[in-house]
């Protein structure tokens, strides 16, 4: 198998690059740059000349503006990338009848949920432009598959985290200050609850829908095994390094975060379905996180 993986210098991309590789499957990787096959997913020349002259049977499409204060500043950008890339990829599927196409969604589909765990049919709640985007590209992708018969499936994840992380995230955040013995901020106490899992768990996952056909036309939610409260992240990260690090319970950053987020998924569907089974416990991810944060440096 041979498979286009769009966002691929991200953090999910590069640990799924590394997972494919251990796993034997070739892979082209595309982002703004890094990489021999580099572009930009709007210019559609490079979409359709460059990434449409490569020999690959499916595709992997993460590529988005994440960055959720860049979206609300610049909402126009946001819509443009996400939604008009995806556009572009999913007409890169259909003219190369690829196998399947694979399109990362998200949690934040669902806004704060009213009722847990979240299961694939509870109704969106977006609240910025991110959170639409996704819901844009998931309209688009599920018009290709009924009109175009464009093999196409879906994931919606929760907190995702690993290697490369960007610093600013909660995990890696906490990680780098457990190793220096600072202080562990925690917003509104540490009470938002979430369902974290390393990136590689997401790799199994995506690998399985690629190969397997029950998951074309489906959307998948995903996340860690079970959920886990900001407060008990930080304490895990906090045990397994050791660290002399305080919890400091600091208020909401905003009135609009006053009442704790508590959302995470049902993983009924990918467990039954696709026989789904967590490669990493959150323990295991995370220490393999530690580590890698310790050879850095």
């Amino acid at each position: 198998m041979k498979v286009l993986v769009t966002g691929a210098s991200g953090m999910v991309g590069r640990n799924l690059l590394a997972y494919f590789k251990d796993k034997g499957v070739d892979t082209f990787p595309t982002d703004l740059s890094g990489w021999d096959n580099s572009g930009d997913l709007l210019d559609r020349d490079f979409v359709f000349g460059k990434l449409g002259s490569l020999d690959f049977d499916a595709i992997i499409h993460m590529a988005a503006i994440t960055e959720i204060k860049k979206t609300v500043e610049d909402p126009r950008l946001c819509f443009e990338v996400n939604c008009m890339g995806t556009a572009n990829m999913l007409e890169l599927a259909h003219r190369k009848k690829v196998t399947r196409i694979l399109l990362t969604s998200s949690a934040n589909v669902y806004g704060a949920p009213k009722k847990n765990p979240v299961t694939e049919d509870t109704p969106f709640d977006p609240r910025v432009p991110y959170d639409y985007s996704k819901v844009i590209c998931e309209n688009m992708a599920m018009s290709f598959f009924k009109t175009k018969g464009v093999p196409v499936a879906l994931t919606r994840s929760w907190l995702l985290f690993g290697e490369y992380d960007q610093p600013s995230r909660a995990t890696l955040r906490f990680i780098r200050a457990c190793l220096k013995g600072e202080p562990l901020i925690l917003f509104n106490g540490g009470k938002d609850t979430t369902s974290p899992s390393h990136a590689i768990n997401f790799a199994k996952l995506a690998l399985m829908i690629l190969k397997d056909d029950r998951a074309v036309g489906k959307v998948f939610n995903f996340g860690g095994e079970r959920p886990v409260t900001i407060r008990e992240l930080a304490e895990t990260v906090k045990s397994l390094t050791r660290s002399s690090s305080q919890l400091n319970l600091a208020p909401p950053r905003t009135a609009l975060e006053a009442e704790p987020q508590i959302s995470y998924p049902s993983l009924d569907r990918v467990k039954a379905e696709l026989g789904y089974r967590h490669e990493l416990t959150l323990e295991q991810g995370l220490q393999r996180t530690i580590d890698w944060v310790k050879q850095q440096g």
